[in-house]
């Protein structure tokens, strides 16, 4: 169940590196800056809206454990329905999103142009992007890693073929990548609505319109949403906080920081991969009440967990200066480097723990528990790097970093032994 979570995020990047790869040979650079403002702006958006797929999957995979097929069929419905109108939001809202967004970017007025229109292309792509948050959600929590797989690969191949065709076969610029993400946003969604039309279409039969929207099942969706919604929040004021300080701090510690940042989202990589089968597996089994299992399933989670972090902190200490080597020639960049890579080593073992947590509380849907928990984290970040920046300058910032990654871990280690270690309460 892991692997084929691993690649769908693989494919994640690939979707905004081909955007570049292409506007990069346009020949102008504001080009590659609209394409950069806009697609910052759509992951800030889209990433705090990513409850819609967390959220689906705990409880859907609960639902599939009770073997509650009804059920099932609801919690799509309604994180497809909700997805639609949180869309319907965002497009009637898309100029003053985009008049405030340009209130704190700093952009040349023919950046701000090209992504301005970068942007209110793709935003039409909102209701089928946040309605597959939802199907992707439910494929996971029914136990079905492969499907969101093939949906990731189909978006990047529609996305590189269309974007092409507009680019270069009828001669766009800025407009035609935009519209290339877009078919590509629409060509996944279809491609979600016929695997489950041809796989799962039998449970056409257990839908039940009276109790779709029934008033207590909305309000757990939308409180285990909203716990979600705001713990994703304090995960976004934290990164955003961390570039923003390294940028304070002159051009080359801010590229330093970006590059030893993508050793952490490689990994990153790996793990949410193991925390999505951990949530399908922990809500199945929480579904089923089957406690004994669960314990099992955890214990089995962390094993693989941190054998997979002893073996990124070898590869780390024995290539990773290698792999800088290969994101930059810049020999200012590396040397500088060199002063802080032995906090990159320390991210793997700090930081493996708080990714499987997360699967198996969202799993549960123990998800005010995750949010007391990256809410003190997230604290501690801003604590640590206050208290230490004036002694240890950037190196404060990898402190407080680690100490939130780890602080993540070991609350919501604590709240789970709180709990028992049983399912959800």
């Amino acid at each position: 169940m892991a692997v084929p979570s691993i690649v769908s995020n693989v494919t994640v990047p690939l979707l905004g590196l081909v955007d570049v790869a292409i506007v990069g040979h346009l020949g102008s650079a504001a080009y590659i800056g609209a394409i950069a403002v806009g697609g910052m702006l759509f992951n800030l958006i889209y990433w705090v809206f990513g409850f819609l797929r967390m959220g689906t999957s705990g409880m859907a995979s609960q639902a599939y454990g009770r073997r509650d097929l009804t059920e099932s069929v609801r919690v799509l419905c309604r994180a497809v329905g909700v997805g639609l109108v949180v869309a319907g939001g965002l497009l009637l809202l898309r100029h003053p999103i985009l008049d405030a967004a340009f209130t704190w970017i700093d952009a040349t007025d023919e950046v701000r142009r090209w992504a301005s229109l970068y942007f209110l292309v793709c935003v039409w792509g909102a209701p089928a992007l946040l309605s597959l948050y939802g199907f992707v959600g439910w494929f996971i929590g029914m136990q079905n890693t492969r499907f969101p797989m093939y949906i990731a690969i189909a978006q990047n191949v529609v996305n590189i073929a269309a974007s092409l065709g507009f680019v270069y076969g009828l001669g766009m610029r800025v407009e035609g990548v935009a519209l290339g993400t877009l078919v590509a946003q629409y060509a996944g969604l279809a491609l979600a609505v016929a695997l489950w039309a041809r796989y799962y279409g039998r449970l056409r039969r257990y839908m039940r319109w009276e109790g779709l929207w029934d008033r207590r099942a909305m309000r757990r969706f939308l409180a285990v949403n909203s716990d979600i919604f705001l713990r994703t929040l304090c995960l976004v004021t934290v990164t955003t906080f961390f570039t923003s300080a390294g940028a304070g701090r002159g051009d080359v510690i801010l590229a330093v920081n970006t590059l030893l940042m993508q050793l952490f989202t490689l990994f990153s990589y790996i793990m949410d991969g193991f925390a999505y089968a951990g949530e399908a597996l922990t809500g199945r089994l929480v579904g089923a009440a089957n406690d004994a299992g669960l314990r099992l399933c955890v214990r089995r989670l962390f094993q693989w967990g941190a054998g997979l972090a002893l073996a990124f902190t070898s590869l780390y200490a024995l290539g990773g200066e290698g792999f800088l080597g290969l994101l930059t020639s810049d020999a200012d960049v590396i040397r500088a480097a060199g002063d802080y890579y032995y906090w990159t080593l320390a991210i793997p073992l700090c930081g493996f723990a708080a990714f499987l947590w997360d699967g198996v509380f969202i799993g549960a849907t123990a998800t005010r528990q995750m949010l007391y928990s990256m809410s003190l984290a997230s604290a501690t970040f801003f604590a640590v790097y206050y208290a230490m920046e004036g002694r240890m300058g950037n190196h404060a910032l990898w402190l407080a970093f680690l100490a939130y990654l780890s602080l993540r871990g070991l609350a919501q280690w604590a709240l789970w032994r709180r709990r028992g270690g049983g399912g959800a309460r």
